[in-house]
């Protein structure tokens, strides 16, 4: 497939890499000639140094040839122009632009986004994706991660294995067993541990390794027993009741919002430096209380109560006062979770005390790489800095797995099933669980290890 980013920032050099490595022909466009530079001494691939929004730049990217442009230029109005460019004069079939502007995602220009005005397939807003991210958090305090699949009837959760974690030092196959043994409820627990990081490394696990303290591990369980699971690794959390957002821009305003639209009876507090900012999210928001000042200032922290809350978002634009200020929460006994832009202070957050951290960059280029893979697949999420995916695909006809059982498909190392649907039931498979036409299959492939997967499957279908 070949493929045009344009904008070779943060996340389009983390898309570009991701399409190398699956062996795509990429190209890449950007004004700068240092993140040209560097984006080509790192990857193989093909730059232009040039305005994305100019005709002549796109043909010379090959846009006569090309199956999908990827607009991640800093500046919407260039994303814009440069998908329409991409669908009058080229016809590339695929268009994805990033956009960040209020005015741009407000739903009254819905009709705006379309093949007779401004042809773009798919719209990302950073912004709004990272608050969705947060408030499913919010909602199971103490995992790390949650993202929703299959119509929101299975979640995959990133847990933290901590000291009090009863399945320390157990196998895989030994906890396999305890999840399916029968409950109070009866009901077998479905949930199936697919990933662990451990140190900088992402692994799939073999049925005898064990967890290990440290661990963060991937699971993916039914929406129902998400409750149930946390507490089997010890992860019993009071729940949420009242947050402190400090910085009140597009993601600290959009998830007050959502949270009052859902009615949720979390109570927000919110603080914003900017007058001209305070005034219009407090006129916007309803139920939030919205304070003007320092995120840093003890008044103000003790004005919005911060005895009382459980959590403050450290959601500014700046990474270093998102740090500042999770310290400031643990000096008043309160849990935090910050914004950061660069991935550097990810690696470091233990040494920082940090112990939840949300990076718009890794949830943009996910929701991006979901739509970039052709056929049944229906999700794709990005895990362990793009080390890997979980993906959720439905069986094809032309599937080499079809009516196979799945210890004799000869799946990749790299690859793990985790949860399937059969005939609207979700089950954990075994090795003798055939797989048969329509079913939906869960599963998590390591990065190399995605084309041979894909082969498998057989999700690649011509356009």
């Amino acid at each position: 497939m070949k493929v045009i980013i344009c904008g070779a920032g943060k996340v389009g050099a983390s898309i570009a890499k991701h399409l190398v490595h699956q062996k795509n022909d990429v190209t890449v466009i950007d004004q700068s000639s240092n993140l040209i530079n560097d984006i080509r001494e790192k990857l193989d691939l093909k730059t232009i140094n040039g305005s994305a929004s100019n005709p002549s730049v796109l043909k010379n990217a090959g846009a006569d040839e090309a199956d999908m442009i990827i607009a991640v230029t800093l500046h919407d109005e260039i994303n814009m122009v440069a998908c329409q460019m991409a669908h009058t004069f080229f016809k590339i079939p695929r268009k994805i632009a990033r956009l960040r502007s209020e005015d741009f995602l407000n739903p009254i220009w819905r009709d705006l986004y379309n093949a007779d005005n401004m042809p773009i397939d798919l719209i990302i807003s950073p912004e709004l994706e990272v608050a969705r991210s947060i408030e499913r958090q919010l909602k199971a305090p103490g995992a790390h991660d949650v993202v929703p699949f299959l119509n929101d009837e299975i979640e995959l959760l990133s847990l933290p294995i901590k000291e009090t974690c009863p399945l320390v030092d157990t196998n895989l196959i030994s906890i396999h067993e305890l999840f399916q043994e029968n409950t109070d409820k009866n009901k077998d627990l479905r949930a199936s541990i697919l990933g662990i990081n451990r140190g900088d490394g992402l692994f799939i696990p073999k049925k005898n390794d064990s967890l290990m303290t440290g661990d963060l591990i991937y699971v993916i369980v039914d929406k129902n027993h998400v409750k149930r699971t946390m507490s089997a690794f010890g992860l019993n959390e009071k729940p949420i009741k009242k947050i402190i957002i400090v910085g009140g821009g597009n993601i600290g305003f959009n998830l007050a919002k959502d949270l009052e639209n859902i009615n949720s009876d979390i109570s927000v507090s919110i603080i914003e430096k900017n007058d001209e900012r305070a005034k219009f999210i407090a006129d916007q928001l309803n139920s939030s209380l919205v304070l003007k000042g320092d995120g840093l200032d003890q008044a103000i922290l003790d004005e919005a109560n911060i005895k009382d809350a459980d959590m403050m978002l450290a959601l500014t634009n700046d990474d270093e006062t998102n740090i500042i200020i999770s310290a400031v929460a643990r000096k008043n006994n309160c849990e935090s979770l910050i914004l950061v832009n660069n991935s550097e202070y990810n690696k470091l957050k233990d040494v920082l005390g940090i112990t939840k951290v949300i990076d718009p960059r890794k949830i943009t280029v996910s929701k991006i790489l979901k739509h970039v893979h052709k056929g049944r697949i229906e999700s794709v999420y990005s895990i362990g800095n793009n080390q890997a995916e979980l993906i959720h695909a439905q069986i094809l006809k032309s599937s080499k797995l079809l009516n196979k059982n799945i210890k004799d498909s000869d799946l990749p190392d790299g690859m793990k099933i985790g949860l399937m649907k059969k005939s609207n039931q979700i089950i954990i498979p075994d090795k003798n669980t055939v797989i048969e036409e329509n079913d939906e299959v869960l599963f998590l492939c390591m990065t190399e290890d995605l084309n041979n997967a894909e082969e498998l499957f057989k999700i690649r279908e011509a356009y």
